[in-house]
Parts: C-alpha cells; structure tokens; sequence
C-alpha cells in the first residue's frame, strides 16, 4: 500500500484525462505526475530521505498539493501546518513533529522569521518559499525543482506500514496532538470514500476549504484513487463556488456549515446552477436541522453528513437515509464497530446517551511522540472520541453534544446543540453557538452567541425572550445573547466555542457580574 503509486498509475493509463484545476491551470495526470516528481527528486537531491519530516505552511496552492504526493513517492512525512499559527505555537509544533525542512511563502516569512533561529533541526539551506527567490536566507521552490528529473524516484522501498503524514489536531479544546496516519489509513480513505459517496473516475470534485484541514483528504484521498478531476479554490468564496460547479458541472463537494450556509444565503444562488451535483457532504461539526431541511427543499437527494474524527472513527448519513433519519449522522462504514458506553464503559441500550466508542480501518496509528495520550484514547483497540451520542432501534448515530461542551445547570445536563437547534429557527438568525459559563445559583448557565442575517435585524433581549419561550425545559433557558459579526474558527472551519467562553468570562467579571 504505497500512496506513491497512484498517481504514477493515473498518468501511465490516462495520461490525458485532466487531473487538477487550479485558478487558470488546468493539469493532466502526465503533466501532474512529472511537476511531482520533479519535487520528489528535488528532495532527495537535497538530502531528505525517507522518514524525514517536512512541514508545509501554506495556503492552498498547487506546490501544497505536489507536495502531498512527492513526500508519499520518497518515504518521507508530510506535516501541513496552518498559516494562522504564531510564535511559540509555531515552533512548538514544528519542534514536536522533528520537521528537518520548511515549504513556506512569502507572506508567512515574517511570522516564521520570529522563531526560526531556535529550530536547530532544520537546516539553513531546507527553508524553501514557493513564490520569491528574493528573500535571503530562503531557496526558492521552481529553482529546486527546474533542475530536477521528472521521472519516478527508485530504489526506495515503501509499504503500508510507513508514516505519510503528521496532522496536528485542531486545538479547540487544548493543546494541539499530533495524529500519525499511515500509508495503509490513508489508502483505505481511498476506498472507503470512493464507496460511500459513489465516486467515478468520471467524478468531478471541489474543494474550497483549507487542504490542511483533514476533512479535506475525504475527497482528496478517492480522487487521486479513481483519477478523478479534482478542482481546488485557493478560498472559500460562495460566488466562485456557485459559478465554477455549475462551468465544470462538479459532482461531488465536502463542506464545513458555515460554507453550506453562505451559499445559501448568497444572492447568486439558483439551485439550478448546481444541479450537477450528486454529493453535498457535511463536515467538521453538526450543520443543524433547520440548514439541512433547507438545503434539501432546495437540491433534494444529495445531503451526506458525517461525523468523524481525525484519529479514525466516522459514521455516515448516506442520501437515501436523509428522509427517513434527517436529524441522525448515519451509520459506522463497513468494517467498523461503534458502541455507546457509559462512564463505567458499559454498553448501553438504543435511546440511551453515552459516550461515542469505535473502531475500524482508518484508526490513527498514534499520536506523535506521545504514548500517554495514545493509551487514554485507544483502549483495547476502541477510540473513545469524548463526544456524547444515542443510537436508535435501526443502529443510527444521533449526536449529542462534545462531552466537555456539556453543562451542568442545576445538577441536570444541559447540551448546548440542543438549546442551537431552536436559535437557529430565528427568521433573523444566521448561525448560533451555545456554551455555558460559571453560575453561583446554577453551577453552569447557558450563552448563546449569534450572527445574524442582517445587521440590526433584532436585539440581543429579543432575541433572549424569543429563545427562551420556545426551548423544552427551564434548565435550557439562556442566561445572555450575545450578537457577533462572526464566530471565531479554527482553521478546519469550527467554532471555538472556548475562546467565546473564556472572553465572555472576562467581559462579565470586567464589570462585576
């Protein structure tokens, strides 16, 4: 199971068939497998060898995208990084995942700059920037590979047991970890994806979020398989997106809420123009029921869901189910095992909540370097995810809540996607996120922050009466409405609900309440 092959493969049967859309670049297979093995040669010529770890920080870009593939060809580690992290969170990664080169831009080398006298793994001369050859102390990428050979790199032995790639968790609740997939998870990513959501060479797939955000390898990974054509947006812009869909007539698309919701809620959008798709797949955080019923009304019979974790448990909501189970995330893929256990690891019966447990083909091997937090997570060879669900009597998954997103009000639990689900049904709420803070009388008491659809279009007491009128229990009344102009993200796209809780905090203990 080498990643390596594939696209070799994909440009010596179909060398012609068009492999990568990119702004105005439009690649076939032949002409992506050489630019790749130009890079893979270039590092190898470099000295890097297989194991060496190689961080990327990056936007979205065709070098990022080379670079996946020239590292899985050689042996050597991918460690995509994000262009938001700063100073000792940026060396701090950088020093935990032992990267010994840096692929970078211009526009991040000031940031970079700030700590790079402190990484004594990497060498001056492995610093590389894609788009200047005028920045001193930085080589420059084209000039590295120019040089190179672009035929395929021999003699380096490769299985499925080798290490492709280090993805750093997203940090929404701690310090980030580092998930170690293999050549073995991400080839069964392949499969298992092209399965699930009826992929064909003949496929047409987006993608316009961030490529270091590992929701994104869902349709990366079976694309590269099946040689799909695979269009990749520097940014996630709903315009763009409406227009390149309906030009291209994409077929499959996997996106976070917030981006299903801007579509929506664009001015250009006409169903009509993205009639060609087949799969509309929601990921990275629960996209609630009112969106969904929406986005149905207006393109029945494409929503996917799922839920999944970087360390390797999903569950699936497949198209056909949608009617039948709208507010559930689907079932465990074949080869999996999921169970609902309780805080004494007992299994429990259908209806019951307890904790998400499973196991299956694309499990992390580990997190990087840290054989304490592997063993808290993988027990007996189950993930426990610490997300908090139900199954019903058919063995489908229904979401709760993050198990440290719950609250605890007045000794009863409080679960903040409940408590979204009716904000969102506000004719003037866009998005909502709910999270609980300190209470003398209760312990806990539960804040919602929202964004609207217009500015101005209701109070934040409005909407505070409006919530707390229709919620199903006492408990579940919110304390403070809170109206934002956006809700803070990670670089996969989800709500840092810590970060509201911690400034919410501060702001109230600021003036005394």
């Amino acid at each position: 199971m080498n990643l390596g092959t594939l696209l070799s493969r994909n440009a010596r049967y179909r060398p012609d068939k068009l492999a990568l859309i990119i702004d105005d670049h439009r690649l076939t297979y032949r002409e992506y497998n050489q630019n790749v093995n130009r890079l893979a040669n270039a590092l190898l010529d470099m000295g890097i060898r297989k194991g060496d770890k190689i961080a990327t920080l990056l936007p979205n870009c065709m070098e990022l995208l080379e670079t996946y593939w020239a590292v899985s060809k050689i042996g050597a580690v991918v460690v995509p990084l994000s262009t938001l992290l700063l100073g000792k969170g940026l060396k701090a990664l950088l020093d935990d995942s032992d990267a010994v080169m840096v692929i970078t831009y211009s526009g991040f080398v000031e940031t970079l700059e700030q700590v790079r006298g402190e990484l004594s793994l990497i060498p001056p001369d492995r610093f590389v920037l894609i788009d200047s050859r005028d920045i001193p102390g930085y080589c420059y990428y084209h000039d590295l590979t120019a040089g190179a050979g672009d035929q395929d790199p021999k003699g380096i032995d490769i299985n499925g047991n080798d290490l492709f790639n280090i993805v750093y968790s997203s940090g929404t609740t701690g310090q980030p970890k580092g998930i170690v997939h293999t050549h073995q998870i991400r080839a069964n990513y392949c499969s298992l994806s092209a399965s699930a959501f009826r992929m064909t060479p003949e496929s047409i797939i987006i993608h316009t979020g961030s490529i270091v955000f590992n929701g994104a390898f869902v349709t990366l990974m079976p694309s590269l398989f099946l040689g799909t054509t695979y269009i990749l947006h520097r940014q996630f812009d709903a315009s763009a997106f409406i227009r390149t869909v309906e030009r291209e007539k994409v077929t499959h698309v996997i996106m976070v809420p917030a981006q299903i919701i801007a579509i929506m809620h664009h001015k250009d959008f006409l169903p009509e123009a993205l009639s060609s798709l087949q799969m509309i797949c929601n990921v990275g955080a629960p996209l609630h029921q009112e969106h969904k019923d929406e986005l149905n009304r207006h393109l029945p019979g494409r929503i996917y869901d799922l839920y999944g974790l970087t360390e390797g448990f999903l569950t699936i909501l497949d198209k056909a189910d949608f009617e039948a189970k709208p507010g559930s995330v689907g079932v465990p893929p074949p080869f999996y095992e999921m169970r609902i256990e309780d805080e004494n690891r007992k299994e429990l019966p259908p209806g019951e909540v307890g904790e998400i447990v499973g196991r299956g083909p694309v499990l992390m091997a580990e997190y990087y370097k840290r054989p304490d937090l592997t063993k808290e997570a993988i027990i007996d060879g189950w993930l426990y995810t610490g997300d908090m669900g139900y199954v019903d009597e058919d063995g489908f998954l229904y979401l709760v809540d993050r198990k440290k997103d719950m609250m605890i009000s007045g000794g009863v639990n409080v679960y903040p996607k409940d408590i979204e689900e009716v904000v969102v049904q506000h004719p003037d709420v866009l998005e909502a996120a709910v999270f609980g803070i300190p209470s003398d009388k209760w312990g806990e008491a539960p804040v919602a922050a929202v964004t609207l659809v217009a500015p101005g279009k209701a109070s934040e007491n409005e909407l505070k009466a409006w919530i707390n009128e229709r919620v199903g229990a006492k408990f579940q009344r919110v304390q403070h409405v809170v109206i934002m102009d956006e809700l803070p993200r990670n670089i996969a796209g989800k709500v840092l609900k810590r970060v509201m809780r911690d400034e919410f905090a501060a702001r109230l203990n600021a003036r005394g309440a």
